[in-house]
């Protein structure tokens, strides 16, 4: 593990996707913005920072090529609370999933989380963790208004890229509206990568100069 920097947010009450949450990390709501932010008072709902969190997704999808197949996963949202009693703040935040289902072979991870990575610094967006497990590595970033974001090779090889709001004024949240390049797989999340892909199923290293 590289620690870059570390930050405690504020506690917030689960709500829904414990999946997500285990997933991300993110047991807390006031993602990268910094301590307190449940204390402010948040002008935009949660439901349109789950929109700006959408649009990070499918911008770092559009980065990459060749594309990957994807889907959604079980986003989430929940209340955030702050002090020891984890009073209520009438404010929330919500976490956005997005699985991979292309096949990306051990010798390509390392190609792919490149990628991202660049995407995101190229965008101001500040990389606070990298995990450079062999097995199970992942990147953390946040942006300048306040969004976590994570990219997550889990242990049978499938990435997961995650972003969850900072606190926010609460409301309803809504599904993505993203139309999902692959159809939804059925049984239990998440689902095996099961989409060859010419370029990141390769087993052999990236070329020079790919």
């Amino acid at each position: 593990m590289r620690p870059i920097q570390r930050h405690t947010p504020t506690a917030r009450a689960p709500r829904a996707a414990g999946f997500l949450l285990a997933l991300s990390g993110l047991a807390t709501g006031c993602g990268f913005g910094g301590i307190g932010q449940a204390d402010k008072k948040p002008t935009m709902q949660i439901q349109q920072g789950a929109e700006r969190a959408d649009a990070i997704l499918q911008e770092t999808l559009a980065a990459v090529s060749p594309e990957l197949k994807w889907n959604h996963g079980p986003g989430g949202s929940a209340g955030c609370t702050k002090g020891v009693a984890g009073a209520a703040t009438g404010t929330g935040a919500s976490d956005r999933i997005i699985g991979i289902l292309t096949i990306v072979s051990e010798q390509r991870r390392g190609a792919l989380l490149g990628v991202i990575e660049r995407e995101w610094t190229s965008r101001g967006y500040k990389i606070t963790t990298v995990n450079d497990s062999p097995t199970v590595p992942a990147i953390h970033a946040g942006t300048p208004d306040g969004y976590s974001l994570t990219v997550k090779v889990a242990g049978k090889g499938q990435f997961f890229l995650t972003a969850a709001t900072p606190c926010l004024t609460d409301s309803d949240v809504q599904a993505p509206t993203a139309q999902p390049n692959t159809p939804q797989r059925g049984g239990v999340f998440p689902p095996r990568p099961d989409v060859q892909d010419e370029f990141w199923s390769a087993t052999t290293p990236v070329p020079s100069g790919s």
